[in-house]
């Protein structure tokens, strides 16, 4: 049974999701996630897309008010760090693509491929991105840590919690405070918890300006 505490008894539209996510800086310091919740919120958001479905990516909670404190100065002293009920570090997998066996041997399991297409998949995967240049490997990586962590702002957001991407961070120096292996390539930092104050209204560029059928426009 699922412990994710709803601010409604009905979810809400997409279309609220997406126009009520902001990205909060002031958080109320009394609303804390369990771990279980945290979790929830997680195993929603790993549904996102990944390329060829390896989802690289990994995540390192930072709950606690001691470690909070630690990692505050890491990233500037921003104070959603300690105010915030946790801290998503979103870290891409280098070496992630060694689960291809699991996951494509999941699939099969459950009926979504058969067993030697399962194993041809695996086996292709592995050689594939095992040969590709460093630049490309990260690449690649870093598109999927992005799309995991949108949709993990938005899962919060449905689930009636807030967050704000953070990029503004010391990588190496967090890398060193949490022993975290090169293996390991930030992607960003998330706060999670409950705004105290509302996150300010943005405005967007009209799509006209930024849409284009068929062919881009010339170069000014």
């Amino acid at each position: 049974m699922s412990t994710l505490i709803q601010t409604e008894t009905q979810s809400p539209l997409f279309s609220e999701v997406i126009r009520g996510r902001r990205s909060v800086r002031q958080y109320d310091k009394s609303v804390r996630l369990s771990r279980e919740q945290i979790k929830e919120l997680l195993s929603e958001a790993t549904l996102a897309p990944s390329s060829s479905n390896i989802q690289p990516w990994r995540f390192l909670i930072i709950d606690t008010e001691e470690l909070k404190e630690q990692l505050q100065p890491i990233a500037y002293n921003q104070s959603q760090i300690s105010e915030a009920a946790a801290v998503i570090v979103v870290l891409g997998d280098t070496e992630g693509y060694y689960k291809a066996d699991q996951i494509y041997g999941e699939a099969a399991v459950r009926g979504y491929m058969p067993e030697e297409t399962a194993k041809t998949f695996a086996e292709r995967t592995k050689s594939i991105y095992g040969s590709l240049p460093k630049e490309a490997l990260h690449k690649i990586i870093y598109t999927d840590g992005g799309l995991v962590s949108q949709q993990l702002m938005l899962v919060a957001r449905a689930h009636g919690y807030d967050t704000v991407p953070m990029g503004g961070y010391d990588a190496a120096k967090l890398q060193a405070a949490f022993e975290i292996s090169e293996r390991y390539i930030p992607i960003m930092l998330i706060a999670l918890g409950k705004a105290a104050k509302p996150g300010h209204p943005t405005t967007r560029l009209p799509i006209d300006d930024i849409a284009y059928f068929n062919e881009m426009p010339a170069a000014e």
